[in-house]
């Protein structure tokens, strides 16, 4: 077969079938499509595996709420995920359930290998269980009866019971050597910090049977247990690929070791932990990478099934259709912190970057070539300088590009693909196409297949996040994105022939429905006053705004918060060299409005000098784009 590094084989948890899917569950998923789809820009081999956890205590409790069998229970439940990632555009390659026969049998040899090893042994547990978790809650942890589950918080149980037993103590100097060699097995960094900092405080030997429950499955030569809910789902990661199966030996070798494994930061500790520990016992590779993102948080709590405040994708999906929904998730969400989310702001972002930013440049060029019957767009012979400082500025843009995604941080990678689309709507606005169009043919021309070229640049860069409207789009420009591969976006000369086609637009503009905040009087609490956020950021771009003598709008780079365009009133006190390339101070979290038709997502602050001249407020010396004003 071919050889490892054409290959790429990513994973999502495999998710808790006790109730429908929530948005948590569909960024896991979008993360890992977004990353199989970029291996197949690069032209790799990729398996993309997900699916459901179908054992446990809690899928007997909620099944026995609902009237149902376990099995019938958990084959209902398995269906809506299904559903959910098809209307999402999941490309994945197997649905891996563990009651598929394959995966109870590959387990039960998997244990029997252990056991005959001496890596599992039988004796007596009692502790605290967290049902919901399926974890046992360690004892440095508990400061207390009846204590609350450190990774959920809801209440434990106390357990006492005969347990089959995995030295997992006999793998924790084995596990810090294999961290101290591979600094990069997490990202974001800082996870891995505290999951060393767990192992070296001593790990304990782990319960991996139960007798209290009897869904799941049987235990090798004991049928009065049943394997530990972890001990069963971790392995799907193998068994989803051929592990157990003498006919699929072939297929195991090629694909494993797993290149990703994409989960919440809530269950690091099984992936990073026992996970590593199961395969160093199993004489089995480590995965490469753990891709561990935050948690989507709706106000000021995490999303959770519990507390009833789970967004439903389907709903998400009716109301805004998949490609923005992927794009809101991927753009928008930091891999490495909590981020909330609401509908308000899934409509502004999806207003400004993308009816605005990529929607309007498409819009603008297509009517433009059919006002002046520019159907067909040959490349000219020649490029003009600011063509080719385009050109450079795409290849700067792939190369950085590249390196965030090759780091896994998406939305690093997708904030630099929009200030290039900042880039090109600046070039195509200086070029000013409607006032050559009548006057110099061949550079009208010129204007349009460059600014074709760039669009068709980066419909592939998003084409991971949004595939089927970058397919509408490249259709709209006449050419296909079938076949695509990375390097020829920067090593292949522009040379495209595009054939317009008029559409409708590709993004639907929505109404906005916040507020401005009413004022009762001349003061304001401390309250009020903390809920003003005030950020650090980078003005990359200025650029007027056709009919207004003092209004600029400014591309302000917000580090990790992302590009925002924001209006500002004071082109009759700062040039264009005032303000460009300078860090300033803003309001962050003001209700974006509209003026003079373009939306501002923030406000620059500004004091008067003596001279009663405006001057941008800033920082005494240079710090990280998106730094909060304490």
């Amino acid at each position: 077969m071919e050889s490892d590094h054409q290959k790429f084989y990513v994973t999502t948890p495999i998710y808790y079938p006790n109730a429908k899917p929530h948005v948590g569950s569909l960024y896991s998923t979008v993360l890992a499509d977004v990353a199989a789809r970029w291996h197949q820009l690069h032209g790799d081999r990729v398996f993309f595996l997900t699916g459901t956890d179908e054992h446990g205590q809690k899928i007997a409790q909620a099944a026995k709420a609902a009237g149902k069998s376990p099995q019938d229970f958990v084959n209902d439940i398995s269906k809506n995920f299904k559903e959910a990632w098809k209307a999402f555009n999941i490309n994945y390659s197997h649905f891996i359930r563990t009651t598929d026969k394959h995966h109870t049998e590959a387990v039960q040899h998997w244990l029997t290998q252990l056991i005959g090893q001496g890596d599992i042994y039988k004796s007596f547990y009692s502790g605290w269980y967290c049902v919901s978790c399926e974890a046992f809650v360690s004892e440095k942890e508990v400061s207390e009866k009846a204590p609350a589950c450190p990774t959920c918080g809801r209440t434990t149980e106390w357990v006492s019971e005969e347990s089959y037993f995995f030295k997992l103590s006999a793998y924790q100097d084995k596990l810090l050597e294999f961290y101290k060699n591979n600094p990069d097995f997490v990202t974001p960094p800082e996870r891995l910090h505290e999951v060393i900092a767990f192992v070296e405080s001593g790990l304990k030997d782990l319960s991996i049977s139960r007798t209290t429950i009897s869904w799941g499955i049987p235990f090798p030569g004991d049928e009065h247990h049943v394997t530990y809910v972890w001990a069963d789902a971790l392995n799907n990661y193998i068994t989803g690929v051929g592990y157990g199966d003498k006919q699929r030996q072939k297929e195991f070798n090629f694909w494993w070791p797993c290149d990703l494994h994409v989960m919440g930061k809530d269950i690091i500790r099984f992936h990073a932990i026992y996970w590593p520990a199961f395969l160093m016992a199993t004489g089995l590779e480590l995965p490469r990478k753990l891709l561990v993102h935050g948690w989507i948080k709706v106000g000021e709590q995490k999303m959770s099934k519990s507390l009833g405040n789970v967004v439903d994708p389907l709903e998400l999906h009716k109301e805004f259709g998949a490609d923005p929904i992927r794009f809101y998730l991927i753009r928008h969400m930091a891999i490495n912190q909590d981020t909330p989310m609401s509908i308000e702001d899934i409509k502004t972002r999806i207003n400004s970057d993308l009816a605005h930013d990529l929607g309007n440049l498409l819009n603008r060029l297509l009517a433009l070539a059919h006002k002046y019957s520019t159907s067909s767009l040959p490349a000219p012979h020649t490029w003009g300088p600011e063509e080719r400082a385009l050109q450079e500025e795409l290849i700067a843009m792939v190369t950085e590009f590249k390196l965030e995604m090759g780091d896994y941080y998406f939305h690093r990678a997708y904030a630099r693909v929009w200030k290039f689309i900042h880039t090109i709507n600046a070039y195509f606005h200086a070029q000013e196409p409607w006032k050559v169009a009548g006057r110099d043919r061949e550079k009208f021309v010129t204007i349009l297949s460059a600014t074709a070229h760039t669009l068709y640049a980066c419909a592939a860069l998003i084409w991971p996040v949004m595939p089927q409207s970058m397919t509408e789009l490249c259709t709209a420009l006449g050419v296909s994105l079938e076949g695509i591969h990375l390097e020829k976006l920067i090593t292949e000369p522009w040379k495209k022939t595009f054939t317009l086609t008029v559409r409708e637009p590709l993004f639907k503009q929505y109404e906005l429905t916040t507020e401005e905040p009413r004022v009762e009087n001349s003061y304001i609490s401390f309250e009020d006053f903390t809920k003003v956020d005030l950020r650090v950021g980078t003005i990359e771009e200025v650029s007027d705004i056709p009919g207004s003598e003092k209004l600029y709008k400014l591309m302000v780079n917000f580090g990790e918060l992302g590009m925002r365009q924001i209006c500002s009133g004071v082109k009759q006190h700062l040039t264009v060299e005032d303000l460009r390339g300078k860090q300033a101070v803003f309001v962050a979290n003001l209700a974006p409005r509209k003026i003079m038709g373009i939306e501002s997502q923030g406000m620059l602050l500004v004091a008067e000098n003596d001279k009663n001249k405006l001057e941008i407020v800033t920082v005494a010396g240079p710090v990280v784009n998106g730094a909060r004003i304490r």
